[in-house]
């Protein structure tokens, strides 16, 4: 490819809005253009690498004996129907009506499509364990797309649907799936990939895993400890510091004003978080008030607090429940017959804390979890954090963050049962097959390998996924020599099949390095007057900075094996 041709442009500029690594430099490199909130073109370069990405992504599904299909994209409300999420998910699925008015949606995953495909073909249980896949576009109306490609509304994922007969099965063929992830990632190039426990979400099933590039950039708050545990914020659990056990006085209503927030009742009572207990109030599905206590210092984990309730949750106006925002407490509560309480563990044992009195303009100070809370049920409902100990050896707990770049559930009998779809069994029984579902997202892995090899002067793509493997850069093109054997040069690398980018603009020799950094092609050969004086062409990798000057006689035979030397170290 001739770089005069190439389809998009470079930019020195940081572009407006972008704060990512990975989106200011795959925008500056000509890599990705946007075309509206959450949505993206990708550019020639960009669209080399996907289907690099999704060449690898393939090998390693066809390893599993995955079997590629294609679902639609548009499916009928009645398919969603069948699995009740047509009315469980809320605006994150986007629904449309047809020209005859027939109410249809968007696919932002397809679990109800591959059981819908495999329903009255796949009818014995000798036709299972099977797994098809697709690599395909999907729809998800992201309320808060951000950070480029890392967070979209329109993307590109492989997704794969497993089908078997027993739980055993299921659980060897999730972990062979889970070992090709780490394959997948590695041959991407990735280094700091990690598995943490996650939750299902609105996926469903009971066991899920997450796979994390390790990085401050990340938004998933990952919880690690040495020991090996791992797991992402909405799952994780931890040993929360002991409380103090001295009672020191009875309970007594004060006036606290206008102080309603944790960090206002504290300062005006002179005391700190750790010695509160606070609340949080939702909603459930049908209109049941949630109250959930925790000690002052702690946040709540709502993923944690919707499974306790069996319900999706949604944060509640007090007034609606007759309930004095900021001053709600856990002491003399009155609350409707059919509302769900619950206490988080923080507070066991607690002595002396300050809690809301119920009441406008009070709280109650030198309350007691031992005398004022007799016959509670402790739960965990919080969120880890920073000094809380691992449930699994007792060592402090490690806080820190993550991109999400794939995902494997083990859903159970959710869409199966739900859909009708049985298998006969070799006792004349009939069955529903229990399912797994593994995504990977094609473009947030892209983004991904960016936002951790890329440097100050750009991006540094691996040998296995980059756009091209060489940039040809002539220096002084209107020097003839220069001219006549660089041409040269480049039909000779087109014919030994080496993808190169050949940057034959007539600019600066400033521009053009600028642009191979920037486009972080993995080798460069610059030809010039003074290298062709030694007949050399001097050679540089992007990663490393290296420089050697090879031979012109010998240099197409010792760029293969170069090439072939990176994809080895990265695959090995």
């Amino acid at each position: 490819m001739k770089l005069s041709k190439l389809v998009g442009e470079r930019t020195k500029e940081t572009p407006n809005g972008a704060q990512l690594k990975s989106h200011i430099l795959l925008l500056r490199a000509g890599y990705i253009k946007q075309t509206s909130a959450g949505i993206f073109s990708l550019l020639p370069p960009a669209q080399r690498v996907s289907k690099k990405i999704q060449k690898i992504i393939r090998e390693e599904m066809d390893k599993l004996d995955g079997q590629e299909v294609l679902f639609p994209v548009v499916m009928p409300r009645e398919l969603w129907e069948l699995s009740g999420r047509y009315q469980s998910i809320q605006d994150e699925l986007l629904r449309f009506k047809d020209r005859t008015g027939h109410d249809m949606l968007l696919g932002m995953t397809h679990e109800e499509a591959a059981v819908h495909m495999v329903m009255n073909t796949v009818k014995s249980h000798d036709q299972l364990p099977c797994m098809i896949y697709q690599i395909q576009t999907k729809y998800r109306d992201e309320a808060r797309p951000r950070g480029g490609l890392i967070r979209v509304k329109e993307f590109t994922m492989k997704d794969a649907y497993s089908f078997h007969t027993s739980q055993e099965d299921l659980n060897a063929y999730y972990k062979k799936m889970y070992d090709a992830y780490f394959r997948i990632y590695k041959r991407m190039g990735l280094k700091n990939v990690i598995a943490v426990s996650s939750d299902s979400g609105i996926m469903g099933g009971k066991v899920a895993d997450e796979f994390m590039l390790v990085t401050d950039a990340g938004e998933d708050k990952l919880v690690l400890c040495d020991c090996g545990y791992k797991a992402n914020m909405e799952v994780a659990s931890g040993i929360k510091a002991e409380n103090d056990h001295t009672v020191l006085g009875k309970a007594e209503e004060v006036f606290t004003g206008n102080a309603k927030s944790i960090e206002e009742v504290c300062h005006f009572l002179e005391t700190d978080a750790a010695h509160t207990v606070k609340s949080v109030c939702y909603e459930t599905e049908d209109g049941r008030l949630v109250v959930a206590f925790m000690r002052g210092d702690y946040d709540v984990n709502e993923c944690k607090l919707a499974k306790l309730c069996k319900s999706e949750i949604k944060l509640t106006d007090t007034d609606k429940f007759n309930l004095v925002a900021g001053n709600i407490g856990c002491l003399n509560l009155e609350l409707p017959a059919d509302s769900l309480v619950f206490y988080d563990d923080s507070i066991k044992g607690l002595e002396n804390f300050v809690t809301g009195a119920n009441k406008k303009d009070y709280h109650i100070k030198n309350a007691s979890a031992s005398r004022d809370l007799k016959d509670v049920e402790y739960v965990d409902l919080v969120q880890v954090k920073q000094g809380d100990r691992c449930c699994t050896c007792g060592k402090e707990l490690r806080l820190t963050r993550g991109i999400e770049i794939g995902n494997i559930f083990q859903l159970g009998t959710k869409y199966t049962k739900t859909m009708g779809m049985k298998v006969s069994m070799p006792d004349g029984s009939s069955k529903e097959p229990i399912m797994g579902c593994y995504g990977i997202g094609v473009g947030r892995g892209l983004a991904s390998v960016v936002e951790e090899s890329g440097d100050d002067k750009g991006i540094v793509w691996p040998m296995t996924i980059a756009p091209w493997s060489v940039y040809l850069c002539p220096l002084r093109l209107d020097n003839e020599n220069v001219a006549t054997i660089t041409e040269e040069l480049y039909k000779q690398m087109l014919d030994a099949d080496i993808e190169v980018l050949f940057d034959d603009r007539n600019i600066s020799a400033g521009i053009k390095l600028t642009d191979s950094e920037l486009m972080g092609i993995p080798i460069r050969v610059v030809i010039s007057p003074k290298t062709l004086q030694n007949g050399t062409a001097e050679v540089t990798m992007r990663a490393t900075g290296e420089t050697v000057y090879l031979p012109l006689s010998t240099l197409l035979s010792e760029l293969k094996a170069m090439i072939e030397d990176e994809i080895n170290e990265i695959e090995k």
